[in-house]
């Protein structure tokens, strides 16, 4: 899809928003299942998210991480179960941010970095308004915090992995977003360009900003986040890494895909599955 069907699928077009209801949590879950025609994505998932945390989700290709994510975000409706935003269903919510895989999107569609981020306004501007002048400082601010002013009238199609990744998580603040959900956001980067990620994931955590990160590295799941789901279809586990990652939820998780080793540094576990979600979860 092109990156201006990927806004309007997220709903960034709505012109009724929901306010948020007083003491609701920011995410709540409830009985989610999905099935598609190839058969079931997702069964039964509930879990909830308080503001600030960050919540790691992890699991072989094909556990409907992705799924669980657009469900989130609106763009799907479940089978069963429903999901709040604040108390209210997703579509109508402009503080959701909605960080796709990079080979989901349409890297050829002819637009500027600045023009992507400004996409982010839409929501608080509506539709046919033009962006203002203060609109424009916002833009500018979060290209500053993601460390993109230089490439600001670059096209898409020209930055690198890490750069598009960084696009996109400054349009999730200059949306204001106050949720980021990032399926798979350090996926085909170099070590570089993944401490880049991290370090800006660390930013985002400073300002409160509560996050639902799809990754497959076990050990910076481990390391940079509060909380791990472990995801295959079910919810298999959830709570501190320390908590999640034991060898019996591992393995019923990965199955023969994971490999796990005593050590005395501990349980060393690692999967050998490849990065890229596969359809249609």
């Amino acid at each position: 899809m092109s990156l201006l069907d990927e806004i309007r699928q997220k709903n960034y077009l709505t012109w009724h928003q929901h306010t948020h209801q007083v003491g609701a949590p920011i995410l709540q879950v409830k009985s989610v299942s999905v099935e598609f025609e190839a058969g079931v994505a997702l069964a039964d998932v509930s879990f909830e998210l308080i503001t600030g945390e960050r919540l790691a989700v992890v699991g072989p290709n094909g556990a409907g991480k992705s799924t669980l994510f657009k469900v989130i975000a609106g763009i799907l409706t479940p089978s069963q179960g429903q999901v709040d935003i604040y108390g209210h269903e997703p579509g109508g919510h402009i503080c959701i941010a909605y960080v796709p895989q990079r080979t989901q999107v349409d890297w050829s569609f002819p637009v500027n970095v600045a023009d992507v981020v400004m996409m982010g306004r839409i929501g608080k501007l509506g539709l046919f308004r033009q962006p203002k002048a203060g609109d424009w400082d916002i833009v500018r601010e979060s290209l500053d915090v993601v460390g993109l002013t230089d490439l600001e009238k670059r096209q898409v199609g020209e930055l690198s992995g890490g750069q598009q990744q960084r696009m996109f998580i400054a349009r999730a603040l200059a949306q204001e977003a106050e949720l980021m959900l990032m399926d798979e956001p350090l996926a085909g980067l170099d070590i570089h360009s993944q401490e880049d990620i991290l370090q800006i994931l660390e930013q985002l955590h400073q300002r409160e900003v509560t996050m639902l990160v799809a990754l497959h590295d076990l050990k910076i799941a481990r390391e940079r986040f509060d909380r791990v789901m472990l995801l295959n279809q079910q919810l298999l586990g959830l709570g501190p890494p320390q908590e999640v990652f034991q060898p019996d939820i591992l393995l019923q998780t990965y199955g023969a895909h994971m490999h796990i080793i005593n050590s005395d540094a501990g349980i060393i576990a690692y999967d050998d599955t490849c990065c890229d979600e596969g359809s249609p979860s």
